[in-house]
């Protein structure tokens, strides 16, 4: 009989702090989490589009579909049933009504209100965020007016945009959410609003907002790709996390409820920084881009979707969003209803 190794014949490790007892077992796991993941602390982003029972596959996004407005109300009433709080709005607006001007994203009969309009009135109890830039309505394809010389004009730009945010409220939006990054635009849509006696309707404020690749597949969801030159003289450059406080303090100065980070995943430590300096919640937009490439992976047989989406979400909650914007909102939600771990 072979004799015990002297190096395995010595005392036992002796220790009276085992980090592991507090990973024994699901039950002592789920006591001790510090980060939880809820269907409430999601938003579905939709992509309407005109016509009736129409659905639209947007390819370089799996899983995602422009939506009629009948079949954007069914997708409603879903988030209703699975406890997902909110959807953000994001209209497909025909070539022929884009203009320079953009005047169509002040109809008040425009595809956007009247989508509004018909989830509120089959879901009342839904929020309702939508979306406040040029970019969908714009023959130029960007989110500020253009002028001759191809500048976006920010001063413009800013009377439209407050505009456009009272059009949206008269038709009952919830949470207006300029996501266009003109300097000075929350607080012009705040005393807008606040003029037209839309003091409850909050303000979602894309504070901090990168010019980044990874919004390509949404871009091919509303054919609103730039025209022409880029994005990068009002986006934020992707190297610089000063900056996002800079960006936040502003807007939460100048009247914003919540604050937004975007993209997600790939600015956690931008995501952590801003939320050390402010009290107001923070949205974080885990945008097409990053979901696309996980269900590509998935597609690949390389990462299994359902974990990887999990563990991608909690990452935005651990890092301090309160709010996360994100396409598998509804199989998160499914997901959670069915399971404590998360």
């Amino acid at each position: 009989m072979s004799s015990v190794p002297s190096a395995c014949s010595g005392p036992a490790f002796q220790s009276r702090k085992r980090p592991r007892r507090n990973r024994v077992s699901r039950a002592v796991r789920a006591l001790v989490r510090e980060t939880h993941l809820r269907a409430s602390d999601l938003v579905l982003p939709l992509f309407v589009q005109e016509g009736e029972n129409l659905e639209t596959p947007i390819a370089s996004l799996p899983g995602s579909s422009r939506l009629s407005i009948d079949l954007i109300v069914r997708k409603c009433e879903e988030c209703v049933e699975y406890g997902v709080e909110g959807v953000a709005l994001f209209p497909v607006i025909e070539d022929a009504l884009k203009t320079e001007s953009c005047e169509e994203s002040v109809n008040p009969d425009g595809l956007l209100q009247r989508c509004v309009r018909a989830i509120k009135k089959a879901c009342p109890e839904l929020l309702v965020i939508t979306d406040v830039a040029l970019d969908p309505y714009s023959s130029q394809g960007h989110d500020g007016l253009v002028t001759e010389d191809g500048e976006i004009h920010n001063d413009r730009t800013l009377p439209m945009l407050a505009a456009m945010a009272v059009a949206q409220a008269e038709a009952g939006a919830d949470v207006v959410a300029p996501s266009d990054m003109m300097d000075g635009r929350v607080g012009v849509i705040r005393d807008a609003l606040d003029r037209r006696g839309f003091t409850n309707v909050l303000i979602c404020s894309y504070a901090v907002k990168y010019a980044s690749s990874f919004y390509a597949p949404f871009r091919d969801a509303l054919d609103s790709a730039p025209k022409s030159g880029d994005k990068k003289t009002y986006q934020m450059d992707p190297a610089n996390k000063r900056e996002a406080v800079r960006e936040a303090m502003l807007d939460e100065k100048e009247g914003a409820d919540w604050l937004m980070v975007k993209p997600a995943s790939l600015y956690l430590d931008v995501l952590h920084k801003v939320r050390e300096v402010t009290t107001v919640p923070i949205a974080a937009y885990h945008v097409s881009g990053e979901y696309a490439m996980l269900q590509a992976a998935a597609k690949l047989g390389w990462l299994d979707f359902e974990s990887v989406i999990m563990e991608t979400l909690m990452s935005c909650r651990r890092a301090g969003a309160d709010i996360i914007f994100t396409y598998a909102a509804l199989e998160v939600a499914k997901k959670l209803k069915n399971s404590g771990e998360f």
